[in-house]
């Protein structure tokens, strides 16, 4: 087969198409046909041994592949040969004509699901619930305000706050991309290059404020963002970020108006995802981004699809 390989750390450029031998499953993996792989900040930090999963020269960069299952190891029986599916391999393995995984690992893509647009939903979609789950707390019947909303990892936020019950207020730079916020489930709008993000979040919550924030922009945005969130009780408490957001520093504790509490934080990878939330926790969490040139498409996975590739409401993720 031919694969990308890294050879030495380095810049993209050093890379080199050489032909591998093809891989065979071991017992518990599937071998994929790949049809697309996704190309995130982590893997072009791996390239360059800048990131915290360090691979073994030489190397197959790709940690998320698409395709089509052409074999199985023994004992697998959760999937069929000639399934499409989208995988995670770990952190590489995925720019190669061929790409083993765990079969537990695998997603059956629906079939009007095209290959190149599903790679990614892992990263940002399993990065975004884990964050409005289990850090920013989520409820519903909550309010969401998700800034940088018309991006890959925003969207994942706005869908994902709207399965999980929430009323989302997506919050983005052009009409355009709030066009695509409210198919893919916002309740409300703001476009912030308009309008002021504290402000209108404030009169679209009737001056309650809302409970939950999801920034992958940061800076001034950030900010608003935070002051924007609605007061937890008597027992409000704030906390300073340590160190700087994006553009700018985070609002000092005794400057904000509102409840947001303690920070914690979880690096993962590349670009730093902030949630704000209040009386709870803030935090802060690295994503990976896909990096693509092609601007975002209406692509639609069902409700199904989405909770059973992330595990919404079963045993384990619920």
């Amino acid at each position: 087969m031919r694969a990308v390989v890294c050879n030495q750390f380095g810049p993209p450029e050093d890379l080199s198409v050489v032909e591998l031998a093809d891989p065979e499953p071991e017992p518990g993996q599937v071998l994929i046909e790949v049809k697309a792989a996704s190309v995130t900040f982590p893997d072009t930090l791996m390239l360059e041994d800048k990131y915290q999963f360090k691979a073994d020269l030489p190397y197959v960069p790709g940690g998320e592949v698409a395709g089509i299952v052409t074999a199985l190891g023994d004992g697998v029986d959760t999937i069929e040969v000639g399934s499409r599916v989208l995988c995670p391999l770990g952190s590489t393995g995925g720019y190669a004509e061929l790409a083993v995984a765990g079969a537990s690992a695998a997603r059956v893509l629906p079939d009007e699901v095209d290959f190149a647009d599903s790679t990614g939903l892992l990263y940002a979609h399993g990065t975004t619930y884990y964050g409005l789950k289990y850090r920013g707390e989520l409820q519903e019947g909550e309010t969401l305000l998700v800034l940088g909303a018309g991006g890959h990892v925003g969207l994942s936020a706005v869908e994902l706050g709207n399965l999980m019950g929430a009323r989302v207020i997506a919050a983005a730079s052009t009409e355009e991309k709030l066009d695509l916020c409210r198919a893919r489930g916002a309740s409300e709008t703001i476009n912030y290059s308009e309008e002021n993000l504290k402000e209108r979040a404030k009169e679209l919550t009737g001056g309650a404020g809302v409970d939950v924030v999801y920034d992958v922009v940061g800076g001034d945005y950030a900010e608003q963002a935070l002051r924007a969130i609605g007061w937890g009780g008597p027992s409000t408490r704030a906390a300073e970020m340590g160190g700087d957001f994006k553009h700018g520093r985070a609002p000092a504790a005794k400057d904000l108006e509102s409840s947001a509490t303690t920070i914690g934080g979880v690096e993962r990878a590349a670009i730093w995802v902030y949630i704000f939330r209040h009386h709870s926790q803030r935090w802060r969490y690295r994503t990976g981004r896909r990096a693509n040139s092609r601007p975002v498409k209406k692509v639609f996975f069902s409700k199904n699809f989405l909770k059973e590739s992330l595990g919404i409401g079963s045993g384990t993720a619920s």
